[in-house]
């Protein structure tokens, strides 16, 4: 459950410089130390004394706040606010001291169609091909590392579900911020707890009618129940921890466990997962944190067969080879070509063909240009659609 509170500096003592910090994302303290991690350098330990009485302050400021007992018998206090979740474990538990893990989670995009290009996150071609999925409604499972953005990803691609498909997202921890990054969008947002448990929650969506749920994290067998549910016709989203998407059906095989019907669930893996994404991190020569799609691959059931199409691998496109299923779905959504999109048109050379389909979709260009459009080629657009294309 969410709670609200005033973030100050009286509160959040030394945390606070690293809760205001927009690119710090976790703030740990070991009952000795401080440790943060930050988006470009990674995990460090922070120079910042947290003098005992200060724990001892903050712990007693939460517990009331949340109005939970904190002792040797609740010997862990959790609580959430729209933006952190706190997690306290007592030191009768914690016999190094008293642990104290701050999460941030922002109602915010951290990417951009110009954010992803610039930084190489993906190619223009791969970006184009996976926006255009999910306007052709397909299932997705973003996989990594954690750590590596698999939730940040799935929070950019949910901006190009239409706003009249209702949308449902299921998390323990608020993380998502579907609504708040989505405004216009139809949206119920669910929270997994004692009383209502992940394979519940996914049960209860098909009487809420979705066009799409989203599961934050796929975790264990129900991760059965979501694939029944797409199988229906829902569309939606996922995260796996993973570390190559060629193994994505045996893992969720072994989250199922063994099941007389484990040929049918086989299959339905191949599906009714369509696309996979892997996402990874490297440290760069200035010692930074670089993040990029490492892989991206096409799950397929045709005639029997179960087929993986890697389009992606080591962060390059290596094949167009899309399946004839995949392809069927996006002509049916309207997309001719598939690696090439009007979100991201403004980014690459102009193309009189889909100059002319961008005309067609939106007349004054409006809904295409925005912040993120380079402001050169925005005007090179907008001056092709104010002259004739080709005899349009």
């Amino acid at each position: 459950m969410k709670y609200s509170w005033e973030l100050t500096e009286t509160e959040f003592g030394p945390f606070y410089p690293y809760i205001q910090d927009k690119n710090i994302t976790d703030i740990d303290f070991n009952g000795k130390t401080l440790w943060v991690t930050d988006l470009k350098k990674g995990r460090y330990q922070a120079k910042a004394e947290v003098p005992e009485e200060f724990v001892e302050r903050f712990t007693h400021r939460i517990a009331n706040r949340v109005n939970k007992p904190f002792n040797r018998a609740n010997n862990v206090l959790e609580a959430e606010t729209n933006e952190l979740r706190i997690s306290i474990v007592h030191e009768s538990a914690a016999v190094s001291g008293r642990s104290i893990c701050i999460r941030k989670s922002l109602p915010k995009v951290r990417h951009t169609v110009e954010s992803m290009l610039d930084s190489s996150y993906c190619s223009i071609e791969v970006l184009s091909l996976l926006i255009n999925c999910v306007k052709a409604k397909m299932n997705f499972a973003f996989c990594g590392e954690p750590g590596v953005g698999k939730t940040e990803c799935a929070k950019f691609f949910s901006r190009f579900i239409p706003a009249n498909q209702r949308a449902i997202t299921i998390e323990d921890n608020l993380e998502m911020h579907f609504h708040e990054i989505n405004p216009e969008n139809d949206c119920v947002e669910l929270q997994v707890s004692k009383e209502l448990s992940y394979t519940d929650a996914i049960k209860l969506c098909l009487r809420q009618n979705p066009k799409w749920i989203i599961l934050s994290e796929a975790r264990s067998t129900e991760v059965q129940y979501l694939l029944e549910q797409w199988s229906t016709g829902v569309y939606g989203f996922t995260t796996l921890h993973l570390d190559d998407l060629r193994n994505l059906p045996d893992r969720i095989m072994n989250m199922i466990g063994r099941s007389r019907d484990a040929d049918r669930l086989e299959n339905y893996i191949y599906e009714f997962i369509s696309v996979g994404v892997l996402i990874r991190q490297y440290e760069n020569d200035r010692g930074l944190l670089e993040r990029y799609i490492d892989q991206m691959c096409f799950y397929d059931r045709l005639d029997g067969k179960n087929s993986i199409y890697m389009l992606v691998e080591d962060g390059k496109l290596v094949s167009k080879n899309i399946p004839k299923d995949i392809l069927k779905r996006m002509v049916r959504a309207g997309i001719s070509k598939p690696f090439q999109c009007v979100e991201t048109c403004p980014y690459e050379p102009l193309d009189v063909e889909l100059v002319k389909a961008v005309r067609r979709h939106n007349r004054n260009g409006e809904e295409m240009m925005d912040a993120g459009a380079k402001p050169k080629m925005a005007g090179a657009l907008h001056a092709a659609w104010a002259k004739p294309v080709g005899g349009a």
